[in-house]
């Protein structure tokens, strides 16, 4: 039987929704009125259910709005849902928003160190790879300064490169692939072919169909913040693309479309 490490049972995830204030002496004249209203909710997701695999690349698509990044985050941690229940079994690497856990006074090497006992090794285990971190990073440079004066892309290889060598064994993508000039992309690509064909745990929110059908076993496609199919990559991106009203061909086993994204 497969291990499951993720599982999703009839997960919702709403957030309020603010009204303007229109000040304190509007509110007494109405206390009764404003203790009885319901703040009105956004659902950003609604009664999902889903499972992930051990070794499974799961990819998730849909339009913007949809409900991915929140997915992502509930599996992270970072979010809690309203409804249901989320369980994740093992060590999460979130490749979502790099760079996000880093402290800018303390140096390139310091966050290494900082970011992966943050994500459950031991310092001595960071310290086994930081050499190979700070190589793939190509920042030696920089390595010894405070982050506060790197750039976003420097930032974002950084973060990347922490990650991609910390031995995940659930690994989060939310497009932030791109970093960096083509050269380091390519090491990133490269990076993530190795993490496909080992037993790396890999959960992928994209737009781009084509990486989606290639990288991944199986596909998630939410539309309006439910589950609209779930199953193999090829089918589920075909249906995805003729709702979006976007041409759909396969040559070979590539995916493409008259619009590489939507």
């Amino acid at each position: 039987m497969r291990e499951i490490v993720v599982s999703f049972d009839r997960v919702s995830k709403s957030y309020p929704l603010y009204k303007e204030f229109r000040g304190v002496k509007n509110v007494l004249f109405d206390l009764t009125k404003h203790l009885n209203r319901r703040s009105p909710r956004f659902e950003a997701l609604r009664d999902i259910s889903f499972e992930v695999y051990k070794g499974e690349k799961f990819g998730i698509i849909g339009r913007n709005g949809a409900g991915k990044s929140t997915t992502l985050g509930l599996v992270a941690g970072v979010l809690k849902p309203s409804a249901g229940r989320v369980v994740v079994n093992g060590r999460i690497f979130p490749l979502l928003t790099l760079g996000a856990g880093f402290h800018p006074e303390l140096t390139g090497k310091e966050n290494i160190i900082l970011n992966g006992i943050l994500m459950g090794l031991t310092r001595r285990e960071v310290l086994q790879k930081i050499e190979e971190i700070i190589d793939f990073s190509e920042l030696e440079e920089f390595i010894d300064r405070p982050i506060r004066i790197y750039s976003s892309g420097m930032l974002a290889r950084l973060g990347f490169s922490i990650v991609a060598h910390l031995d995940p064994e659930i690994l989060l993508i939310d497009e932030v692939l791109g970093v960096g000039d083509i050269k380091f992309q390519k090491k990133c690509q490269e990076k993530m072919m190795e993490f496909r064909t080992g037993n790396v745990t890999m959960i992928i929110v994209s737009h781009s169909v084509g990486s989606i059908s290639t990288i991944c076993d199986r596909v998630m496609w939410i539309e309006n913040h439910v589950v609209r199919m779930i199953g193999d990559p090829m089918e589920v991106v075909e249906q995805y693309c003729k709702q979006a009203g976007v041409e759909f061909v396969v040559d070979g086993n590539k995916v493409q479309t008259k619009t590489s994204t939507f």
